[in-house]
């Protein structure tokens, strides 16, 4: 059973929330590592920057009274030891390195207490780049005591008696990064708690918001949906276009006016096939009433009647028989026309010649019933591009028709006249016409227009005619009055001979 009163599952607004909440907790995450990464580097750019001309003070207060070298060439380590105390004094963090002109590791006073191997050079790049910008650009170099990482220093060249090197010094040394890990990463801690609790306030408020945004047009759709299923076929979404999901709303409103199309097509052809069934019921039985009436004369009366009676009574027999083969030969034909099994075959062709033939087969019927029938044709020959088979069955049918409503010394004229690129067929006579409110519904299945008169037409034969004109994309009019005949025209593509 469905929620009425929902419109939303539940499998999806946990969707949504999971999704949300996926998207705050990686917004948040990137948002703290952004932070953090990008204050620790604020932190030792100050840093840096504050200490920039440390190295060149060594140089100038210190080797102005001593040399950084004795006599023998080796490195005065007593000058270094003064010197990392006084400095350490000021800065434990501090470590001083003597280098040569190469990058190599001379001396330090911190490495005669480190456990693990140190570097032995460090490369001049940094150093060179740091001389170059005067200390005003941001820049990391080599850590003697961690090669895997590096640090910021301050660094400047020295001449000495003949010696020359630089003074490089790691402003934020080993005990210092320790200190700095411990309270960054306490610091780090609250700046997760709070932003992660302020995030995930702000945006359980907006991701409310947003759901209730974005899901509206899906709500709106789901609500008219579930109108159209619960039976309100006329309901649609408005203005589709301006929705943010267009194509679904496009496409539902497409759909239901295909299903509300081929429910009313449902509904037709079902009404047209009981009236199909009725009419059809009512034409067999008549035949078949007369048939079994005449066989049971035949049969009963066999010994009484006359030769000339029963030779009547076959006539009858037969003429009802072959009423019976041609309504189901209408009705085959139809039905086929009705479901799109027939395809109609064009090619060039004569219709002139059709018109002659159909003459000749008609003209002793029409005489028999003292009718004019002739062709009118004012071109020597006209030839169409269609299907053969078919267009004589129209003719034919229209032809008959037109003699079965005509009176004697009546006349039926099928006349041909060429009109640019199109032949059009007149099929014309002078009966008692169609009365103006019935010519709409003539092409209709059994539609009986001649309530006034004996006549009785299987109810098909213009049906049919109007199929045919369908497969070949044209259409067939009539024009009539009552009691001045009736003119059924409809035009066909000419075909030019090369």
């Amino acid at each position: 059973m469905i929620d009425n009163g929902k419109t939303l599952t539940p499998k999806l607004v946990k969707k949504l929330w999971v999704a949300f909440i996926f998207l705050i907790v990686l917004m948040g995450a990137s948002y703290i590592f952004i932070t953090g990464y990008l204050t620790l580097n604020y932190n030792q750019a100050i840093t840096q920057r504050i200490n920039a001309n440390v190295a060149n003070h060594v140089i100038q207060e210190k080797f102005q009274n001593a040399a950084p070298f004795l006599e023998d060439g080796t490195v005065n380590k007593a000058l270094f030891g003064d010197l990392m105390h006084d400095m350490m004094a000021v800065n434990r963090g501090i470590e001083v390195y003597l280098l040569d002109k190469s990058g190599a590791i001379l001396y330090s006073v911190v490495l005669e207490h480190n456990d693990n191997e140190p570097m032995k050079s460090v490369s001049l790049d940094p150093i060179n780049k740091f001389i170059e910008t005067k200390g005003e650009e941001f820049v990391l170099g080599d850590d003697p005591l961690n090669r895997e990482a590096q640090n910021i220093f301050s660094a400047a060249p020295f001449s000495v008696d003949g010696h020359e090197g630089y003074i490089y010094i790691i402003v934020a040394g080993k005990e210092l990064a320790l200190i700095s890990d411990n309270l960054f990463g306490t610091y780090f801690t609250k700046l997760s708690i709070g932003a992660i609790i302020l995030t995930m306030l702000f945006s359980a408020l907006i991701g409310i918001l947003s759901i209730w945004f974005l899901t509206k047009n899906l709500r709106l759709i789901t609500q008219t949906v579930r109108k159209f299923q619960e039976g309100d076929l006329d309901i649609r979404i408005e203005n589709p276009e301006q929705s943010d999901i267009e194509v679904v709303a496009l496409s539902f409103n497409e759909m239901a006016d295909t299903i509300v199309d081929n429910m009313d097509k449902m509904k037709s052809v079902d009404n047209l096939r009981r009236e199909l069934i009725a009419n059809v019921s009512h034409d067999l039985r008549t035949p078949l009433a007369v048939l079994k009436g005449y066989i049971e004369t035949l049969q009963i009366k066999k010994d009484t009647l006359t030769e000339l009676q029963k030779e009547e009574y076959l006539q009858i027999t037969h003429n009802n028989i072959d009423k019976l083969s041609s309504l189901i030969n209408q009705l085959f034909e139809y039905s086929k026309l009705e479901a799109e099994q027939v395809t109609p075959i064009k090619e060039p062709f004569s219709i002139t010649e059709l018109s002659h033939d159909l003459i000749a087969k008609f003209k002793l019927l029409a005489e028999q019933k003292q009718i004019q029938l002739q062709l009118e044709n004012p071109e020597e020959n006209c030839m169409v591009y269609a299907d053969i088979g078919l267009v004589e069955r129209a003719l034919q049918n229209l032809i008959e028709n037109a003699i079965k409503y005509t009176e004697p010394n009546g006349k039926v004229t099928l006349s041909l006249v060429k009109m640019g690129k199109q032949i059009e067929i007149n099929i014309t006579d002078t009966g008692n016409g169609i009365p103006v409110n019935d010519q709409p519904f003539i092409f209709d299945r059994y539609k009986q227009v001649d309530e006034h008169t004996k006549k009785q037409g299987l109810g098909l034969g213009l049906a049919i005619v109007k199929k045919i004109m369908d497969l070949h994309d044209t259409t067939i009019v009539v024009l009539s009055k009552p009691y001045e005949g009736s003119s059924f025209i409809f035009k066909l593509p000419a075909y030019q001979l090369q």
